[in-house]
């Protein structure tokens, strides 16, 4: 056949320095396999190899999300079809093997075989940037935790009289106080190390409360502007926001409707009936963190809201326990927001766009 009318299928195994490509012919033989930089020309060289074997018609990419982030933006923009594939079960790597051609091999066959058929999040848009501020506000969160944790240790187990003089003081208290002190003397005295210990403590929590608050205040500036009306729904705050954006990415139409979208959250009902007994059980998988975001709009409106709680009265009549009635809440809550995800992420058509069929009219 051919290189010129013979149609390829790619298949990508990402990692931190280096992609391994493999290609295969539409019959699915072995068209060969090389592996690249994952720099900038490196990717380049990845898809112009590709390509130098026939049409290109789809690639399939590995962790989209990490390491094959920035090869499936470049795919993409080239025009590819960029396909996300997971990574091969244990099944058949007991029975394959496991190495990078092999894996760029088993992504470019789920492709062609049609196992593989999601649409990866495109990161480009004003998602990605919610996203990475989360990412460093998250980091900085668990920082102030484990810093308050390691405050009020050292306050519980200083030798006296500083522990005298901080018992029975909350972890802000302790910051505060801590913050104030000069120790004096020589760091051989348990004293005044554990007054320098707590002393430096306290100011890395007071830096990581300001990173902290500006984060918040960047994030709140930017769903303001994205998604006035998600932040209007009852129970929906700039985290929970924030984390269902994310879970959407900035192109939502990869998702053809409500029901994919409770699947990717771990929310939609699976079937658990067996003989006599009809019912379904609580979905495992999904996107936990998107998934943890609605538990929280559905605990925000089992507390505050009328509706929610004759729902919840009305269920547990009906003999469904707690865990069924949050599940079928989740879902309900999608239902409602997975529209409002859509509208805030699609663009708005340009005035010289939307006045050009009136004119045509005309």
């Amino acid at each position: 056949m051919a290189k010129t009318s013979r149609t390829v299928i790619g298949g990508v195994d990402t990692h931190a320095d280096t992609h391994t490509a493999a290609a295969l012919d539409s019959a699915g033989q072995l068209l060969g396999h090389r592996q690249f930089a994952t720099t900038a020309g490196g990717c380049q060289a990845l898809l112009a190899w590709l390509r130098r074997h026939g049409q290109l018609k789809a690639v399939g990419v590995e962790g989209t999300g990490s390491y094959g982030a920035g090869l499936a933006r470049l795919l993409t923009a080239s025009g590819v079809h960029v396909v996300e594939v997971d990574r091969p079960n244990r099944k058949a790597r007991r029975s394959t093997g496991k190495s990078d051609p092999v894996d760029a091999e088993a992504a470019a066959r789920a492709v062609l075989a049609g196992v593989a058929t999601g649409t990866p999040k495109s990161r480009s848009g004003v998602v990605e940037a919610i996203r990475v501020l989360r990412v460093v506000r998250t980091g900085a969160v668990k920082a102030r935790t484990a810093g308050l944790n390691t405050l009020v240790n050292l306050a519980r187990t200083a030798p006296e009289p500083l522990g005298a003089h901080v018992h029975g003081h909350s972890a802000r208290q302790l910051v505060r106080l801590a913050n104030t002190w000069r120790p004096a003397g020589t760091l051989h005295d348990p004293v005044t190390a554990t007054k320098s210990a707590m002393r430096r403590l306290a100011r890395r929590i007071i830096e990581l409360d300001q990173e902290i608050r500006a984060a918040d205040g960047e994030l709140r500036t930017l769903l303001q502007l994205v998604a006035p009306k998600l932040l209007d729904c009852r129970g929906v705050g700039p985290e929970v926001a924030g984390q269902l954006l994310i879970t959407a990415g900035d192109n939502p139409t990869r998702l053809a409707d409500d029901r994919a979208f409770a699947l990717l959250t771990g929310v939609a009902p699976l079937l658990a009936s067996s003989g006599r007994t009809d019912r379904h059980r609580l979905n495992r998988g999904g996107d936990r963190a998107g998934n943890n975001a609605l538990h929280t709009v559905v605990l925000s409106r089992m507390s505050t809201d009328p509706a929610t709680r004759a729902y919840v009265d009305r269920r547990t009549k009906q003999g469904l326990n707690k865990r069924e009635i949050i599940r079928c809440l989740k879902r309900y809550i999608v239902r409602e927001l997975f529209p409002l995800i859509v509208d805030a992420l699609t663009p708005e058509p340009d005035d010289d766009q939307a006045d050009e069929p009136a004119s045509h009219a005309a």
